[in-house]
């Protein structure tokens, strides 16, 4: 195996919110990850972006990004609809490719990224920063060790208030609504902890009858040992909860995807078949940016040919069971995933 000995040179296509709020700041805090180029569409953003951040290059187009030849790793930020475009052009570029989540629009979408990767030999990964978050790896150790016995039943809820028209999370064309932007997580997570996939999925979907996009969906997966139940909105207060049932206890894990930088974070566990709320005890997890890690850990896998933290194939079983989801509010009955 390879030993990476500097740091991973990297460009930023867009400026989109989390790119430059959470995720480029984060990554610039790693070890293996050098920020060096980002680009826009509009020129001028990028160069605000870059003069604010501190990179050294701006670029007034994609293109431009993807023909320098210093850039080895791109991350994607831009809307939903365009992930599979400027990813399969990044690895047909030379690029590797770290595309947020979700990575294409349908499984269809994922299968053209897998012979994209396959036919240039590229790297790329979903960014899921949940996935390598030392809580939620810790939370995964605690269910397979059986700390509350077998793991029956997850329920979780993930929410925000946005109505914004102009929001590209409410424009279903750009891939906009709750399931694909923050539904998701529930069926990763959920998957992550069963370690299992889902057998059949039910899903109830209410649209915005202006905006069109899915504003509160709620879903039942079926896994062989259990099942996880959760409803996501983009309309109602901001709330996020995780909460798993075994046969002898249970954990609750507050505010899932965004945890706190700088304060430690928190698994509560009620160990016992008759524990209650104000008797659990609090595992606490080191204070840490997930964005740092998830980076760190693949430039990592670039420099050493390793496996990235979230590959496709994993990708493409999520956004089957999402799929599904999808196809179940329209048909009234349960639906397989079809990966």
């Amino acid at each position: 195996m390879a030993t990476l000995t500097r740091k991973i040179r990297w460009g930023v296509l867009g400026v989109a919110s989390i790119a430059v709020r959470r995720a480029i700041p984060a990554m610039q805090q790693g070890e293996w990850c050098a920020i060096e180029a980002i680009a826009s569409r509009d020129g001028r953003k990028a160069e605000d972006a870059a003069g604010k951040l501190g990179i050294a290059k701006a670029y007034g187009s994609y293109d431009e990004l993807l023909d320098d030849p210093e850039i080895e790793a791109v991350y994607n930020p831009l809307p939903n609809n365009l992930h599979v475009l400027w990813s399969i052009r990044a690895m047909e570029a030379g690029k590797h490719v770290l595309c947020e989540k979700p990575v294409g629009m349908n499984a269809g979408e994922v299968k053209k990224l897998i012979a994209a990767r396959d036919r240039t030999g590229m790297k790329i990964g979903e960014a899921f920063m949940v996935r390598t978050h030392p809580r939620w790896l810790r939370t995964r150790e605690l269910i397979a060790e059986g700390r509350i016995g077998i793991l029956r039943s997850i329920d979780s809820h993930f929410s925000y208030f946005n109505r914004d028209p102009q929001n590209v999370r409410n424009i279903p064309e750009y891939g906009g609504g709750a399931l694909l932007d923050i539904g998701c997580y529930a069926v990763t997570l959920s998957r992550f902890a069963y370690s299992q996939e889902p057998l059949r999925v039910m899903g109830f979907i209410e649209r915005d009858p202006e905006l069109k996009i899915d504003r509160l969906t709620s879903a039942v997966m079926e896994f062989p040992t259990g099942r996880s139940v959760f409803t996501c909105s983009t309309q109602t207060s901001y709330y996020q909860t995780m909460q798993f049932h075994g046969t002898d206890g249970h954990m609750e894990i507050v505010k899932g995807i965004n945890p706190s930088n700088e304060e430690p974070s928190r698994i509560m566990i009620y160990e016992g078949r008759d524990r209650h709320a104000d008797d659990g005890t609090a595992e606490m997890i080191a204070p840490c940016n997930q964005f740092t890690i998830q980076g760190d850990l693949f430039s990592k896998a670039i420099g050493q040919g390793e496996e990235v933290p979230v590959p496709l194939e994993d990708s493409l079983r999520n956004m089957a069971a999402i799929d599904a989801i999808f196809r179940s509010a329209e048909s009234g009955a349960w639906e397989r995933p079809q990966a």
